[in-house]
């Protein structure tokens, strides 16, 4: 039975994968004019309950009502044509294309059969203006930033007059200036009396932003509560179903001597890094902190030869190394664990044994054959060990949570025997219960005398896992102290020390 004073009500949905329940009865109910908070841990079934309304998926049981009205959409289409829109966490846009071209695409304007170009620039520009987006219509929308590409789609989604508007981790990769905008935007929206469904892990983002907040877990509806009303620590209990008292696991890794010196390293193309040195010491975890644009990413690539370095050198146990690209780097003890992780970390559509095996191939070919016995036991290994929550090993990587995404990934450069590993985000997209396991098991690397390099945005997430952090400032490194000497303050002052 439906409720008027509900502009979207979802009513006991379920959805069912092989192997998989990723809805058991799940409920939302959203109210005109307010942000409604999504949250649970990665697998909770926050994106699944999400296309499920917005006709990617179809619902195996359970009902849906937008103002009071029973509907079903068999696709986005029909769910757009009725006021539900949705911003995707992987925005999917013409790159080569113009703003205009992304926003209209499917539904020009016309006049006389011919597309209004006309028409067209002017419904964008007035969609513009009115949430305060200062671009181009007319600019090829792959020269905009990923908070621009956003803003786009967001734009779209008023175009389409949407009573409803879904964002799926709308500031993974926003800068603090960025999200205020967004915000702004948001409010906007709130005030026209717009029903927002806000996706994100960020709790400080969610008690800033929403009216109300739903949190779920194993697919299951656990409780809706006034934003007002919680906690940091009442939504972690509520999306783990325990207390998590400490959010970081205890430091036992002890370093040792100095495995990994980088001198004087500055890459071939520009702008990137410049004259860098640092060194890394076995059982280390050596945090990397910095601003947007500080060029982190870059120093993690130019040490596994991704990016060439024009200058400086790479020294590996008192040796020389020549990383002349990743196949050299993998070889000689080096592992990279990319920030995007869908882009350039996993083979979406093969399965957890293709993506667990495939950088130490060489390991299980003889004469020729791969040995698929040996390929099936490190397979199993990764699962066990990472503690990967699938099906089973066959299952496609791509419908895993992020969380197990990325317990997969290490686990795959962990099969090569590394030195160094690398690590550039590991936690991003990640929810706080996976985000847990992820440390424990840096940790763990740690302790078996492996160097660790990890690249984060999160600077409580620096100093709750680093032994030291470097700082990076618009390609330079602006210091190194060890974590105890540090706190966000100091770190702030040292990333704006070249800018």
């Amino acid at each position: 039975m439906s409720d008027n004073k509900y502009l979207l009500e979802m009513i006991d949905i379920c959805k069912q994968f092989p192997g998989v329940k990723a809805l058991d009865n799940a409920q939302l109910k959203l109210r005109p004019g307010t942000v409604h908070a999504l949250m649970g841990e990665n697998g909770a079934g926050k994106s699944t309950l999400m296309k499920c309304l917005f006709g990617v998926y179809i619902e195996d049981g359970g009902e849906i009502f937008i103002e009071g009205k029973k509907v079903h959409f068999d696709n986005p289409r029909q769910a757009l044509d009725n006021g539900v829109a949705m911003v995707h966490q992987e925005l999917n846009q013409v790159l080569k294309r113009d703003i205009m071209d992304n926003i209209w695409l499917g539904r020009y304007p016309k006049n006389m059969g011919i597309v209004d170009q006309k028409t067209m620039f002017d419904e964008t520009k007035k969609v513009f203006d009115e949430l305060d987006i200062d671009v181009n219509p007319k600019m090829k929308i792959g020269r905009l930033s990923v908070s621009q590409r956003q803003m786009v789609e967001i734009a779209k989604a008023v175009s389409y007059n949407a009573k409803i508007l879904v964002l799926d981790e709308p500031t993974s990769s926003l800068t603090q200036e960025e999200v205020e905008h967004l915000f702004k935007i948001i409010n906007k929206l709130r005030d026209k009396g717009c029903g927002i469904i806000y996706i994100s892990h960020k709790m400080e983002e969610i008690l800033q932003i929403s009216d109300e907040v739903t949190v779920m877990r194993d697919g299951k509806w656990v409780g809706t509560k006034p934003a007002s009303e919680l906690t940091t620590d009442k939504i972690i209990q509520m999306m783990v179903g325990r207390d998590l008292t400490n959010r970081f696991p205890p430091k036992t890794n002890k370093p040792g001597e100095v495995i990994l010196e980088v001198k004087n390293l500055t890459a071939t193309y520009q702008p990137s890094i410049q004259d860098v040195s640092l060194e890394l010491k076995a059982g280390e975890i050596l945090g990397v902190a910095g601003l947007v644009g500080s060029r982190r990413t870059e120093l993690l690539e130019t040490i596994f030869g991704i990016a060439h370095h024009s200058q400086g050198e790479i020294i590996l146990h008192g040796k020389p190394v020549n990383n002349k690209d990743s196949r050299y780097a993998i070889k000689n003890g080096f592992a990279l664990l990319t920030e995007e992780r869908r882009a350039t970390g996993i083979f979406g559509g093969m399965s957890i044994k293709f993506n667990s095996i495939i950088a130490n191939l060489n390991h299980y070919a003889k004469a020729g054959v791969l040995n698929d016995k040996k390929m099936d036991g490190d397979t199993q290994w990764v699962i066990d060990s990472m503690n990967v929550k699938t099906p089973s090993a066959k299952t496609q990587i791509k419908s895993l949570s992020g969380g197990n995404q990325q317990k997969v990934i290490i686990g795959r450069w962990l099969l090569t025997d590394p030195e160094v590993l690398l690590l550039d985000e590991p936690t991003r997209g990640i929810d706080v219960g996976a985000k847990y396991e992820i440390y424990q098991l840096i940790i763990d690397l740690a302790n078996k005398g492996k160097g660790v390099m990890v690249v984060s945005s999160e600077m409580p997430e620096l100093l709750g896992i680093c032994d030291r952090i470097a700082v990076m400032s618009n390609g330079r490194l602006a210091g190194v102290e060890n974590t105890e000497n540090l706190d966000q303050e100091k770190i702030m002052k040292l990333a704006a020390k070249y800018i």
